[in-house]
């Protein structure tokens, strides 16, 4: 009897939406572009490299992972899947015979696939004269740097938003800043680079909790952003939560003043600070992480 196909178990995907801009009136969830990336260890490589694609484009999107497809009938299911769905596949599968049937079965049901490690590999093999060893989920292997990575990420989700102030002295870095100045996507960027990071928020009316102003300054980087920018999400946010879009809270003269205040805790405190608007994550991560190794070397001196 033949092997039913079959792919990863639902528990195993991550569904990841990114809204295309307000601007952008999209009402059915048909609209929503699907990329199912498909690895054969975590994705992780293969999703940030979709999401610095997705970038530049205005579009609703929605990615959907496959991680530790290592077998013919694993990728045969999810080419299926693609298929139903209408998705774009994008694949990091070093397994020859799976890789194969990602790119042959893609064609023959019409899934456009996108193969980002096999070109690659096959130029180095013919540069280096060497054949590749074609092992799978060699990249994110168990190696000390997975572990502090994980171990990043762990700390992170326990001390987003203001969590457990007690144990925020064991962060790397510390972000803080006024609502909607993209503290928790940048926290949980710099922890999969391996950087246990922490962020509180600075709420109008209330002191910083002593813990944030006992820290070493060094670790602590405030962050900013355009007056403009941050009323119109924060209009969205208040929508979202059932709020009227135009609350005290979404009010630009209100921002800007909570702006000015959070620029002169940071001026106080001798902590560094970041606009962290029109940039993405990732380039705002960079730049934090570019100002402690530039900090780490000088130190060192």
């Amino acid at each position: 009897m033949a092997e039913k196909p079959t792919i990863p178990p639902p528990q195993a995907q991550a569904d990841e939406r990114a809204p295309a801009p307000a601007s952008t009136s999209v009402e059915s969830d048909d609209a929503w572009a699907e990329v199912f990336v498909v690895s054969d260890g975590t994705g992780e490589t293969a999703a940030d490299t979709v999401r610095a694609a997705m970038l530049q484009f205005h579009a609703r999107w929605r990615m959907r992972t496959f991680p530790d497809v290592r077998s013919a009938t694993q990728a045969r299911g999810v080419i299926e899947a693609a298929a139903r769905n209408g998705a774009l596949v994008v694949f990091t599968v070093v397994n020859r015979e799976a890789a194969q049937v990602l790119r042959d079965h893609g064609a023959a049901l019409g899934v456009p696939c996108v193969d980002l490690l096999g070109p690659l590999i096959a130029n180095i093999a013919e540069h280096l004269k060497a054949e590749p060893r074609h092992e799978p989920g060699l990249l994110h292997g168990f190696s000390d740097a997975y572990f502090k990575r994980i171990e990043a990420v762990e700390f992170a989700v326990r001390h987003d938003d203001g969590t457990n102030l007690h144990t925020l002295h064991g962060a790397d870095i510390v972000l803080t800043g006024v609502s909607r100045t993209s503290k928790t996507p940048l926290s949980m960027y710099l922890a999969q680079r391996g950087y246990k990071t922490g962020n509180v928020p600075l709420v109008p009316g209330v002191d910083p909790p002593q813990q944030l102003l006992e820290l070493n300054p060094r670790k602590v980087f405030g962050l900013i952003g355009d007056v403009e920018n941050l009323s119109r999400m924060r209009r969205a946010r208040a929508r979202s939560m059932g709020s009227a879009p135009y609350h005290h809270y979404a009010d630009s003269e209100n921002v800007s003043r909570e702006l000015d205040e959070s620029l002169r805790l940071f001026r106080s405190r001798g902590w560094r600070w970041i606009d962290v608007s029109g940039r993405a994550v990732e380039e705002n991560a960079s730049k934090i992480v570019e100002m402690i190794q530039g900090y780490q070397r000088g130190f060192q001196r």
